[in-house]
């Protein structure tokens, strides 16, 4: 297997080796999202195919980007960097300028259209902190997860799979969580109006983003530059992308889930989903769970999976950073993971599992659509799941994490 010394650290500076290509997974991967689109083509309908897509498009985005929320949030915290957190801003800000007015109408695309809008109560805080905390235990948050186990890291394997568990866990406990006092749905462009709710979010993402630079300016002197040596089409190919394009990139996929679905994109619930169908396998009742017996998730666990838009689009995020990886020489699994690391992930995937279950939505589902739908959870969520990442940070190092 082709590999190279190229970190995907930015860090480091400068690439010090011309990467070669990853021949077999990259075919592989490539061979998988085209078959796969043309399955779902003519099993479901051309939309699915379309969505499937669109998440393979994400998970190269998020490789190349490295567009990680968890080591965004955690270089801020340790070291006052904060151009991931800008990058974040900006795609909120792009994407909420087409959603609000979108979601205003109530109709777009040739479709009904409905936002990410939950309850604002204590199970939101709670599971924030959580999902927090684990983030930086098991090394990723959902899309991250998802984008590095397809890139090839078997860490976040086991991560992944405890994320799927800690999800199930959640949709049992719901019922009392629902019961804990909370807020109907908050949506400020009910409260408000489109027009005033987007001013104050822009003006909300500016003064973070002005926040983020002058804390790294105080703390460095300077904002730290991009110094990649790739250009053009290199660096499209092999990355690293800057986080600016990410942010871009992640902004039209949430656009073109909304567009394509009717919704903003998701990606936790599918793990419940997937979750509670091996259990169903196993003989575990799960379709008398209350959780599932909403008409919704009664419909989802009944059907198959690939009618299903977040778990499409999931495997598509997956295939698609297996592309990336291979195509910049970096797809090289290493299956020897300590055992402190291998704790902290399986610890963190559960709390990740569980967190974005009672917090109805993860960084993705909550905080990315959820502001982007003018929901007040997802502000509640962002500065919840922000001190769980303070805390999960401080415990690393006792799991012989970096």
């Amino acid at each position: 297997m082709n590999t190279t010394t190229i970190s995907l650290d930015r860090s480091f500076g400068p690439a010090v080796a011309r990467p070669v290509m990853n021949q077999g997974p990259i075919i592989v991967a490539s061979a998988a999202i085209a078959l796969g689109a043309l399955y779902l083509n003519a099993a479901v309908s051309g939309r699915q195919a379309l969505l499937f897509l669109v998440g393979a498009a994400a998970g190269l985005a998020l490789y190349h980007a490295a567009f990680g929320f968890t080591s965004a949030w955690r270089m801020f915290i340790t070291d006052g960097r904060g151009a991931g957190i800008r990058a974040q801003m900006l795609m909120l800000a792009l994407t909420c300028l087409v959603f609000f007015p979108a979601l205003a109408g109530g109709h777009a695309f040739g479709q009904t259209l409905r936002g990410s809008v939950s309850p604002v109560g204590v199970s939101v805080v709670v599971g924030a902190f959580l999902f927090g905390v684990g983030m930086q235990l098991g090394g990723g948050c959902a899309s991250g997860t998802l984008y590095s186990a397809g890139g090839g890291n078997t860490r976040m394997l086991a991560t992944l799979g405890a994320f799927i568990a800690g999800s199930v866990i959640g949709t049992a406990h719901m019922p009392w969580w629902t019961a804990q006092p909370a807020t109907r749905p908050l949506s400020l462009i009910a409260l408000v109006g489109a027009l005033p709710a987007l001013s104050i979010s822009l003006a909300a993402f500016a003064l973070i983003a002005a926040a983020t630079i002058a804390i790294e300016r105080r703390t460095h002197g300077r904002l730290a530059e991009d110094r990649s040596t790739r250009r053009g089409w290199a660096r499209a190919l092999h990355g690293p992308w800057p986080f600016v394009v990410g942010g871009v990139a992640l902004a039209l996929v949430n656009i073109a889930t909304l567009a394509l679905s009717g919704r903003p994109w998701g990606i936790t619930a599918a793990f419940a989903l997937w979750g509670a169908k091996a259990l169903m396998a196993l003989g575990v009742d799960v379709a008398r769970w209350p959780y599932w017996t909403a008409p919704a998730q009664a419909a989802s666990l009944n059907a198959s999976v690939v009618t299903d838009v977040t778990s499409v689009m999931d495997v598509g995020i997956i295939l698609g950073a297996l592309a990336a990886a291979a195509a910049a020489g970096r797809f090289a699994p290493a299956w020897r993971v300590p055992m402190r690391s291998l704790a902290a992930a399986i610890a963190g995937g559960l709390m990740l599992g569980y967190g974005a279950r009672i917090a109805y939505g993860c960084n993705i589902g909550a905080y990315f659509s959820g502001i982007a739908s003018g929901s007040v959870h997802g502000w509640v969520w962002l500065p919840s799941a922000f001190a769980g990442n303070m805390l999960g940070t401080r415990l690393r190092p006792l799991f012989g994490l970096s």
